[in-house]
């Protein structure tokens, strides 16, 4: 089945567009994360040779369930039958759970190989070999999944934690991470001649911002196919694995402080999970430091895709011959769900964390962070399931997707060590 590009949907009703209801689905299951309804979310235990008493299948289907019920209400507005969503949901949370009680297992969740490869790759296995099923593909809704969870991740990023490093962290997170954006850019087209330029800026993104997350977002503005996306993805998955163990290990032999290798870690490896794993290896300084930086270069995630928005709205697409975009037709492309993420943020960083307490936010952070894995599980699968290995092999032929992210990342991780010793060699 040929897979379709990664647009918003072309209603833009409040109530019929799939951007708008990643809005509303997330605000929901944050609301009743912050009203602790109807629980903790489920998580499973981390199993070395049981994984069936790793899993509780009771808080599994309550968690899968409250998504069901939230997409399934979005399915029906958006003009999708929800008999056949829910058919077609209810498989993909099957190979969902199973991708998640697989990245479980100790072992393999030590050296980094969670739920996300799992979730990607087996939907790739059952795509390439037997086929996706037209029925399963109606449940299979990647981008809904991830901007829901995307939105969610805004309640996560607090603005006075931010400020905490204050201009060093600012400084680290903000200044090389738009700059590489460019500086990749430029490479990607001018130097490597790539043909796609949304596969540029979403490889681009996925390095420079904070790996997935980014990737989907700049995915989504940039209307990337979903191959295009499973390739950043699955390369930013990887490599993050590797970077996860060998950024300690070069941060002890180069002598850096905790602080200056926190730094560089939480500004080169490309997962929060994996940068907080990364930095716990140096000690909670580097660990406290690593976090937060990239907390601070999360947050770019919402700018980088509005500027993406306009750019590819006002100059790649834009017809010559025709007339130049009208803020209209800017705020039609425009990601909604980079509204609810900021506005997420801010709410949590105004409002429930200055009236209720921080206690409050992190237990409901708690709640969202595993609400927002089984949504990123959700869509990794649905990713795979949608992805045709012929067109995968075409976006690498001569190898430049992947050397545009070896330039990209040793660039990063030259740049990054440079701004962190300039910011924190002195605290």
């Amino acid at each position: 089945m040929e897979a379709e590009p990664t647009t918003p949907s072309k209603k833009d009703g409040l109530l019929q567009s799939e951007d708008w209801w990643s809005v509303w689905i997330g605000a929901a299951l944050i609301g009743l994360s912050l009203l602790g309804v109807p629980g903790t979310p489920a998580k499973i235990a981390t199993w070395s040779s049981n994984p069936i008493g790793a899993l509780p299948l009771a808080s599994v289907a309550m968690t899968l369930g409250a998504v069901a019920l939230l997409t399934t209400l979005a399915a029906r507005c958006m003009g999708i039958r929800p008999g056949a969503f829910v058919k077609g949901f209810l498989a993909v949370a099957l190979i969902t759970t199973l991708a998640k009680t697989i990245g479980a297992q100790a072992s393999l969740k030590s050296i980094g190989l969670g739920y996300a490869l799992w979730a990607l790759t087996i939907g790739l296995v059952i795509a390439n070999t037997i086929g996706t099923p037209t029925w399963i593909l109606h449940g299979a809704r990647s981008e809904l999944f991830i901007k829901v969870g995307l939105v969610m991740l805004g309640a996560e990023i607090l603005l006075n934690r931010m400020m905490d490093l204050g201009g060093p962290g600012l400084m680290v997170a903000w200044l090389v991470t738009p700059l590489l954006v460019l500086i990749m850019w430029q490479i990607g087209i001018r130097l490597l001649n790539m043909p796609s330029k949304s596969l540029v800026i979403v490889i681009a993104c996925a390095t420079s911002v904070c790996g997935v997350s980014a990737a989907i977002a700049a995915a989504a503005a940039s209307r990337a196919k979903r191959e295009e996306l499973s390739l950043a993805v699955g390369m930013t998955m990887i490599f993050t694995v590797g970077m996860m163990v060998a950024m300690p290990i070069l941060a002890k032999g180069m002598g850096l402080t905790d602080e200056v290798a926190g730094a560089w870690i939480g500004g080169t490896v490309d997962s929060t999970g994996a940068v907080v794993a990364s930095g716990a290896m140096l000690g909670a300084k580097a660990e406290s430091v690593a976090a937060i930086v990239k907390m601070i270069q999360n947050i770019l995630i919402g700018f980088i895709a509005f500027v993406i928005a306009i750019y590819w709205t006002s100059v790649i697409e834009r017809d010559p011959s025709g007339n130049r975009p009208s803020l209209l037709d800017i705020w039609r492309r425009f990601p909604k769900f980079v509204l609810g993420f900021l506005g997420a943020s801010l709410f949590f960083s105004l409002v429930v964390a200055p009236w209720f307490g921080e206690d409050v936010v992190d237990a409901c952070t708690n709640r969202t962070k595993a609400l927002r894995g089984w949504l990123f599980a959700l869509a990794f699968v649905s990713i795979g399931l949608e992805s045709d290995f012929k067109r995968l092999a075409r976006q690498v032929v001569g190898g430049k997707p992947i050397v545009l992210y070896l330039i990209g990342q040793s660039l990063n991780m030259v740049m990054t060590l440079a701004a962190a010793y300039v910011a924190f060699a002195d605290r």
